[in-house]
């Protein structure tokens, strides 16, 4: 399994956002500086990111945008969630699809909900503060 790229560069702007969590809020514009992601691109993420309520945008002179919970409360599977929908491996574990043509047959149907679920336990597991860790922090925990 691999991430798309949009869902990559969600979890990169979250983190961005992440670091000035208690600090002055930041704009669209100064996330994609800090991380080389296209302005456009950042923009779109925003939105996303803000309808899953993850950033919560502020108007007027101190406006911007901050994480709209704790970092802590913010995991990798909702950073995923927000970009690219329920967590699911194989479109026919996703609820209501039935556009396979071996549905009838398939004996690993039943089974596909279990491993997502997993799956999204695994990166429900990571929450933000981890990986907005400086490198170095992370490779001390690791050792």
């Amino acid at each position: 399994m691999r991430l798309s790229s949009m869902a990559d560069y969600a979890v990169v702007t979250m983190t961005a956002a992440a670091r000035h969590c208690g600090q002055s809020r930041v704009c669209a514009q100064q996330l994609a500086d800090e991380t080389g992601l296209p302005a456009p691109t950042v923009q779109k993420l925003v939105s996303k990111l803000s309808a899953a309520g993850l950033l919560k945008s502020v108007r007027g002179a101190r406006g911007g945008l901050k994480l709209a919970r704790p970092a802590a409360a913010i995991t990798l599977a909702d950073i995923v969630e927000a970009v690219e929908g329920p967590i699911a491996l194989t479109p026919c574990s996703e609820h209501g699809r039935h556009d396979c043509t071996l549905e009838s047959a398939c004996t690993v149907r039943p089974h596909w909900p279990a491993v997502d679920a997993a799956l999204r336990g695994a990166l429900a597991g990571i929450p933000l503060t981890q990986l907005s860790r400086p490198a170095a922090a992370v490779t001390e925990v690791m050792a």
